[in-house]
């Protein structure tokens, strides 16, 4: 059995979750995550013009590989369900694959998200025949022209040959993953060909305001239309996993699968390189910096007692948006993209479909966007830097 087998939060309904009342018991916080987002590393050999961590160069600050295999060993006794590997481009840390195959080795699951660089023939096979392994390239265009715009010169071909590699080897359901812009979202149905083509999964995310992704938003991120085509092609496409990316779509009707919730310090947190813990992959800001694994009491401790993580766990109030019909339904959208644009976390997302959003960004100041990890010169190719 591999870790793809295996039940994960993209996969649950939202109607058995609601009935069963495991909404609520997310909302209140588990004793220790579904799964975690471990950014390894800041280096990385491409400069994505939407990177929510803006990374780049290498932190020397960066948490050794002892300190990496303590917080796996904790995430065993905590029972963690899996951790998502990224950055950064993971794979040019020259423990990396040690690591993965030390979390395997423990009983936490590995889902790595990568753009493919690292990826050659023969690791390609080694991942074919690793069980608790899934493997998540990054491509954001269905040809080279689209893709390349956001990811650099030849991060296109970059990725193609590494998914070529993962098909020879005979890896069926590696995740292809699509963070969905205006320039792309007219190609899903070229992506969920492509996904086909390979044996894989399509993955779509949502372009959040983060990091360098604050600065490409208003050329970036979709327009209202595209998000209700969007919509309707997910309500269509119900195996497409979305990691409950859009369920701020959720207000133009029937509830798209998933918990439909914002999962921040909940059910989800990150950890980034250096080992501090914040509550959602898309806000690493000191805003939502909850503690650091090198802390006492490492990571469960900032899990289980940080006041940032208590706080939101508790009950949360609709704010301006309490009067519209919509909420229950959408839940007032994303933390991280409210916060990014300027807007209290208690008022409308700002691509809320209704377009209270829109308002609300001209009447507020962009919040700055934290750490900038980027570098003046990006090369393409499998070399570890850093």
């Amino acid at each position: 059995m591999t870790l793809i087998d295996n039940p994960r939060p993209d996969n649950l309904v939202l109607s058995p979750v609601k009935r069963s009342g495991l909404a609520d018991q997310m909302k209140a916080g588990l004793d220790a995550p579904i799964c975690l987002t471990w950014e390894l590393t800041y280096a990385c050999n491409l400069q994505c013009v939407h990177c929510l961590s803006s990374s780049g160069r290498r932190d020397p600050r960066e948490l050794t590989t002892d300190e990496c295999e303590a917080v796996i060993d904790e995430l065993q006794r905590m029972q963690v369900f899996y951790i998502n590997i990224g950055g950064g481009e993971p794979t040019v840390r020259k423990d990396f694959w040690h690591l993965v195959h030390y979390a395997v080795d423990h009983g936490v699951g590995v889902k790595f998200s990568t753009n493919g660089s690292g990826i050659d023939a023969t690791v390609a096979e080694q991942l074919a025949h690793s069980d608790y392994v899934d493997v998540q390239i990054s491509i954001d265009g269905a040809d080279a022209e689209t893709n390349d715009h956001v990811r650099g010169n030849g991060s296109f071909a970059t990725a193609v040959e590494a998914m070529e590699h993962l098909r020879a080897a005979g890896f069926e359901g590696f995740k292809i993953s699509v963070v969905m812009t205006r320039h792309n979202i007219a190609q899903v149905d070229d992506f969920r060909a492509m996904a086909d083509r390979y044996g894989a999964q399509l993955r779509l995310t949502r372009f959040r305001p983060s990091g360098r992704g604050a600065d490409s938003w208003d050329d970036l991120h979709p327009t209202d239309q595209q998000q209700r085509d969007l919509y309707h092609w997910l309500i269509d496409h119900p195996d497409v996993l979305t990691g409950d990316s859009f369920f701020h779509l959720s207000a133009l009707g029937e509830a798209l699968p998933g918990l439909n919730l914002c999962g921040a310090g909940r059910v989800v947190c990150l950890i980034d390189p250096i080992g501090d813990v914040y509550a959602c992959p898309f806000v690493l800001h000191d805003e939502f910096l909850a503690g650091n694994v090198r802390d006492e009491g490492g990571f469960a401790q900032v899990w289980q007692q940080s006041d940032l993580f208590a706080e939101l766990r508790q009950p949360q109030s609709a704010g301006a948006c309490a009067s519209c019909g919509h909420f229950d339904a959408c839940q007032g959208g994303c933390m991280a993209a409210k916060f990014f644009t300027g807007i209290p976390l208690d008022g409308p997302d700002p691509e809320c479909v209704l377009g209270h959003g829109e308002a609300a960004m001209d009447s507020v100041a962009r919040a700055s966007v934290g750490k900038d990890h980027s570098r003046t010169a990006v090369v393409i190719g499998r070399k570890p830097i850093g």
